[in-house]
């Protein structure tokens, strides 16, 4: 259980002290909202070429979502876009395995602080508060993309 109760204070440190908040100049914007709970997040995303330049967000909702959206500015940031959806797919991958996934040395390595939402997988209504700003960040660079803005 002491795994648990650090998760719990990664979580919790991203909700009172978060990253990337705050609307800034971006190439694309979108909005999204979990309909359960009322949780809302918009996004821009800034690409500098194949790099993501910026993350920015504002949002409201459940310590979940937001403290989610801060891990996700902390880890894509910086990144080539093919990595950033390495780190995307390994992160839904843990969301969706219903808590039977024991995030390993590699996973860890990749997902940093995100792996402590891994005991946020094992309860369906709140999978989908951790996965909102991902799925809005995945929106928000196809919508990049598609306008020509990366490279």
């Amino acid at each position: 259980m002491k795994l648990d109760s650090m998760y719990q204070e990664v979580i919790l440190d991203h909700y009172k002290h978060p990253h990337g908040r705050g609307l800034r100049d971006g190439d694309a914007e979108v909005h999204h909202v979990n309909p359960t709970c009322g949780d809302e997040i918009t996004l821009r995303v800034k690409y500098d070429g194949e790099t993501i330049a910026d993350v920015s967000y504002e949002g409201q909702g459940c310590s979940i979502s937001q403290a989610s959206a801060s891990v996700l500015n902390d880890l894509l940031v910086g990144k080539e876009l093919g990595e950033a959806h390495k780190i995307q797919e390994a992160f839904l991958e843990l969301m969706q395995s219903k808590g039977q996934l024991e995030p390993d040395e590699t996973m860890e390595e990749l997902l940093e602080d995100a792996v402590a939402f891994a005991g946020v997988s094992k309860y369906p209504a709140r999978v989908k508060c951790a996965l909102l700003s991902w799925m809005a960040w995945k929106d928000a660079t196809a919508q990049a993309l598609s306008e020509g803005k990366t490279a």
